[in-house]
């Protein structure tokens, strides 16, 4: 019995390590806002599913305005496959013809962000679900016409999630935005950094399932944990990278040159890997900061 009670006061006092830890951080983003970019293969899995959303809930409730924008990449080349409808991508971008724009919003604003609102929800009345459609929030226009339905966006109206951060609820955001003459599949990197900077956001998250930014994505041990901005961009002008890391940094740039203060890029497979960063001094992924 004794030696039960030992084990559980030594575990408590490790838990109140980690709250003291964590107290000046809470201090410092309380009330801020953060956006956080959720997709890749954290997503698909059930049970790192429900410990994300369960993060995002802790942060709602340590007075954070969080906001979720997703993809759902995996998901879509699943329903195409099915479809039997090729898959093709350039710089890393997804080729996008009218019946692959069908499958992408069936997925995205069908699938995807019902779930995330609905796991959201068995914690509370938390989460709204939208698209960059509803509101207009997206005001997209062609990229490429070799790209056929990829959007750039424009412009983004932030008066719909402004609206439901001061509800109270987290909005979840699908990557599908609109234009004059339809609909377009948006990427959603790039989407949770227009939102970042529409927003002025504090921080803007990444949750991939990669460790970080990879120098060279063969080669573990070219992991960076800290980038200025200035390096970023030396970096993305290099024509180094691997063609999917191309447009998450590209979106890292253009936000924190729009007025993001941070961003970060986290592993979404690694248990708690956003609590870790935002309220322990060890930090994890790749930070990236003005100076």
């Amino acid at each position: 019995m004794r030696e039960r009670d030992t084990r559980e006061l030594a575990d408590g006092m490790r838990k109140a390590e980690v709250l003291t830890e964590a107290l000046p951080w809470l201090h410092q983003m309380n009330g801020r806002t953060i956006v956080v970019k959720y997709g890749g293969s954290a997503m698909e899995d059930a049970r790192l599913m429900r410990q994300v959303v369960g993060d995002l809930e802790l942060l709602k409730l340590m007075g954070m305005r969080v906001v979720l924008v997703h993809g759902g990449g995996k998901a879509i080349n699943a329903l195409l496959a099915r479809l039997g409808v090729q898959t093709r991508f350039v710089d890393g971008l997804r080729v996008t013809d009218d019946a692959t724009m069908e499958a992408v919003q069936e997925v995205l604003v069908g699938k995807v962000n019902q779930q995330l609102v609905w796991a959201l929800n068995e914690y509370g009345h938390n989460a709204v679900g939208i698209s960059g459609v509803d509101g207009k929030t997206f005001k997209s226009e062609p990229v490429s016409p070799r790209l056929g339905r990829v959007g750039r966006i424009r412009e983004v109206s932030p008066d719909l999630i402004l609206s439901i951060l001061d509800d109270g609820y987290i909005p979840v955001v699908a990557s599908v935005g609109c234009g004059a003459d339809g609909f377009y599949n948006v990427n959603a990197d790039v989407a949770a950094g227009k939102v970042a900077e529409a927003l002025h956001a504090d921080k803007l998250v990444y949750l991939t399932d990669v460790d970080g930014l990879y120098r060279d994505a063969r080669d573990a041990t070219t992991l960076v944990s800290q980038m200025t901005l200035a390096e970023a961009r030396e970096l993305l002008s290099s024509g180094s990278l691997d063609g999917g890391m191309v447009p998450k940094l590209r979106s890292v740039v253009e936000a924190m040159e729009r007025g993001a203060r941070e961003v970060v890029i986290l592993n979404g497979k690694t248990p708690h890997s956003l609590l870790v960063e935002m309220f322990t001094d060890a930090g994890i992924g790749t930070l990236f900061t003005q100076a």
